[in-house]
């Protein structure tokens, strides 16, 4: 199993910026997929959910309305699209497939700064 994030960079505040996770390894059309990010000094924290051969996508409140996750089953891809960017929200933002225990990508960094 292998998951690649990309996509991430340094973006000025209300910034958008769409992160990619390029997957193999895996029945990617069945599988859940969530993203999560962990800032300096704080735990990792989840952002976004979205199902596996289902329409069902979640946030928590920290995001929703300004992220939004989508998935390729074609390219095996899952993309994580986020707008009005803030200071906060910068980390490294990580995919997670919902596998097993759980597999993991090294991580994209978000930097949100002016």
């Amino acid at each position: 199993v292998k998951l690649v994030e990309s996509g991430g960079g340094l973006v000025q505040p209300g910034g958008s910026l769409r992160l990619s996770c390029e997957t193999s390894g895996f029945t990617f059309s069945n599988t859940g997929l969530s993203w999560y990010r962990q800032g300096t000094g704080k735990e990792r924290e989840w952002v976004a959910t979205v199902g596996g051969g289902t329409n069902y996508k979640s946030y928590p409140d920290s995001v929703m309305g300004r992220y939004t996750v989508s998935r390729d089953d074609a390219r095996n891809t899952v993309y994580l699209q986020m707008s009005d960017l803030r200071p906060e929200d910068t980390a490294v933002y990580y995919c997670n497939a919902m596998i097993g225990s759980g597999y993991w990508g090294q991580g994209t960094q978000v930097t949100v700064s002016s």
